[in-house]
């Protein structure tokens, strides 16, 4: 192998740390490694800022090496300290499981499991939950200086305003898992967000120490990422952006990469695609020549939308998408209705049937009957897709979707969900 791998991670933009660039690049060069990153399960989902370092693993896998995907059963219990301010709330066995199950499922999606060179998957509980207090000490606690482990950022960040010895020990437990890795599974790299350099360091550190000068392992960091005017990625109107289909739906997830900014979405091809090189640039020539048709855009979020959720998904997005566009939302479920129309305006009515013009009035579509009089007659509004001209119209329990709730457009793009109570 040559070193084309590391030399397309700093054009992606993707290396932000390395423990001994040389050294790594020598090794890829002459053989087929084994690598990893680990998750913790916070949540029973990983949102879209947590998969850069696992897409990144996924590159690696591309190109022949095998990833190690770690789920922390075991330090998800405690709680990594770092690029926090505060203590986490410590979650219970229960919860914990129920997490694991979730980002498997999840990795399940970015990764090949069945080549050659199959992603393998292992959780940390497995050989933590078994080490006694006195193992821990004897064994690994004196590894390390307590010197050493305060001069790391996630934990001399925390001195002024405090934090436990559970969460002290973070790094040190995350320094087992890698000589575990390393020692079982021939890991030599770990991988991680910039947030993971003391983590991944103290790793190599314990690898050292149980081992021999000689001992070769490597750290690499990703960049954490950022929007163009420097603000938090992976933000949407309604909160963060889940890989779960039923905290962020396939057709929001898609229209959070659709709307992604031109100063942006080339930055964002490099880090979340795996389309190559070539193509790339030439997105790039259509955002500054051909901004109108965000052929980017689209490319991005057809990319997205199929590696997390598959085709079938990406083809409801597109499809949901189209019917907003047109205006045809005849074409839509109740559900699809719901999901596409979450983020808009909403009003509330009662359960009674109404004249129409009364009706947009009172929900604050139109500014007054003399205008909702003009807005209907003039064909300016639709009930769930169907034009109403009528002045007379009755608005009942047939425009209740579910008997829940009705959009109404007023005009080409503004849209209204009324809910019913």
């Amino acid at each position: 192998m040559t070193n084309t791998l590391l030399d397309d991670l700093k054009w992606r933009g993707l290396l932000y740390q390395q423990t001994d660039e040389v050294g790594l690049e020598d090794l890829l060069n002459k053989e087929k490694i084994s690598l990893y990153c680990g998750v913790d399960p916070t949540a029973d989902s990983m949102h879209i800022g947590h998969i850069v370092p696992l897409l990144t693993l996924r590159r690696f896998q591309m190109h022949g090496h095998r990833p190690i995907l770690l789920v922390g059963g075991a330090t998800g219990m405690i709680g990594d300290p770092s690029g926090r301010s505060e203590e986490r709330q410590l979650q219970t066995t229960e919860q914990i499981d129920k997490n694991v199950h979730g980002i498997k499922k999840q990795m399940e999606q970015i990764f090949d499991f069945n080549s050659e060179n199959g992603a393998q998957m292992v959780n940390n509980n497995d050989w933590i939950s078994s080490m006694t207090i006195i193992e821990f000490l004897r064994d690994f606690g004196k590894h390390l200086g307590v010197n050493y482990m305060l001069a790391k950022d996630n934990v001399a960040s925390r001195l002024d305003s405090g934090i436990s010895f559970t969460e002290f020990s973070y790094m040190l437990i995350q320094g087992i898992d890698f000589n575990h890795l390393y020692d079982n599974y021939g890991c030599r790299v770990q991988i991680g967000g910039s947030d993971q350099w003391g983590n991944i360091t103290t790793g190599l550190e314990v690898i050292r120490k149980m081992h021999d000068e000689e001992t070769k392992a490597y750290g690499i960091t990703i960049p954490l990422v950022t929007k163009a005017d420097g603000t938090k990625f992976g933000k949407s109107a309604g909160g963060a952006v889940w890989l779960d289909a039923e905290k962020t739906s396939p057709y929001e997830f898609y229209q959070f990469w659709i709307n992604t900014a031109d100063a942006d979405v080339i930055k964002y091809m490099k880090i979340f695609t795996f389309i190559e090189r070539e193509e790339i640039e030439a997105f790039e020539v259509t955002v500054k020549e051909e901004p109108h048709l965000r052929k980017a855009q689209k490319a991005l979020a057809e990319e997205m939308t199929r590696l997390i959720h598959g085709q079938e998904a990406l083809d409801n997005a597109i499809r949901i998408s189209k019917a907003l566009f047109s205006g045809d939302l005849k074409s839509l479920s109740a559900d699809e209705m719901k999901d596409a129309f979450k983020d808009v305006p909403s009003s509330e009515m009662p359960k009674e049937d109404k004249n129409i013009v009364d009706f947009i009035v009172e929900a604050g579509i139109s500014s007054s009957k003399r205008q909702g009089r003009e807005d209907v007659g003039n064909g300016a509004i639709s009930f769930n897709g169907e034009r109403i001209t009528d002045t007379q119209y009755v608005v009942g329990a047939a425009d209740r979707l579910e008997d829940e709730f009705t959009i109404v457009r007023r005009g080409r793009r503004n849209y209204t969900m009324v809910k019913f109570v």
